[in-house]
């Protein structure tokens, strides 16, 4: 057997299928008779798969294969067993347990399909115009604030997201307010009395060189950091 080489591959035959009723073999005798006077030289030792998904559990498989072999078939297997009994007792008389495609289809269990990622739901920013004055609190909950105007000294505006003022701010600005990291403060004029992003922040003394100009505010590394707007 050196140098040969037995390989298994997979491929397609053509098998007729005998489907038989409720345990009837005489009827399956009298059937491929038939068959047999029709045809003899076509049907002489023909392959035949014989379906027994109508058949009970005390269904005799070796008076099937005698039946089958008594006409001049040859019994390849057996399709359809609706009970592992049934397989159990085909396989002991010698006999293939085949499944077709289709009852794989119908074992295969039905995946559901994949969910689909949910929509981000978009939140429209809060837009405030004119002066925030001192005493004034300004809250943005799960969105962006924009202030169109300065937040005076004694006020507050508060945003989950990015905080927006087109103009000077001189009171306190607290952005990501929910913890986001990620979230900005953006400023005309940087006068702030109080500066927050996700819970870091700096005092009016500790901005004091970047007073006065355009500021592009957010934290790195645990840190607030100060940039040019521009």
């Amino acid at each position: 057997m050196s140098g040969q080489e037995i390989e298994f591959k997979g491929t397609n035959f053509t098998l007729s299928v005998v489907y038989l009723g409720k345990n009837d073999l005489t009827s399956l005798n009298n059937k491929l008779m038939e068959k047999v006077a029709q045809a003899p030289q076509f049907f002489n030792c023909a392959p035949i798969v014989v379906n027994i998904s109508e058949v009970d559990n005390n269904f005799d498989f070796n008076q099937l294969k005698d039946v089958v072999e008594s006409q001049d078939f040859v019994l390849v297997g057996v399709t359809g067993c609706t009970t592992e009994q049934q397989k159990t007792a085909a396989r002991a008389a010698g006999l293939a347990v085949m499944t077709s495609g289709g009852q794989q289809a119908a074992a295969k269990p039905i995946e559901p399909p994949p969910e689909k990622p949910a929509s981000p739901s978009v939140v429209p920013s809060k837009v405030v115009r004119g002066q925030i004055r001192s005493g004034q609190q300004v809250y943005a909950q799960n969105t962006d604030l924009v202030i169109i105007g300065s937040v005076g000294n004694g006020a507050e505006v508060i945003a989950d997201g990015n905080i927006h003022i087109y103009g000077a701010l001189r009171g306190r600005a607290i952005a990501g307010a929910s913890g986001r990291k990620d979230s900005k403060i953006f400023c005309q004029n940087l006068q702030a009395e109080l500066i927050s992003i996700a819970g870091v922040y700096v005092l009016h003394e500790q901005i004091a060189e970047h007073a006065n100009l355009p500021q592009c505010i957010q934290i790195e590394d645990r840190k607030i950091v100060f940039g040019n707007l521009s």
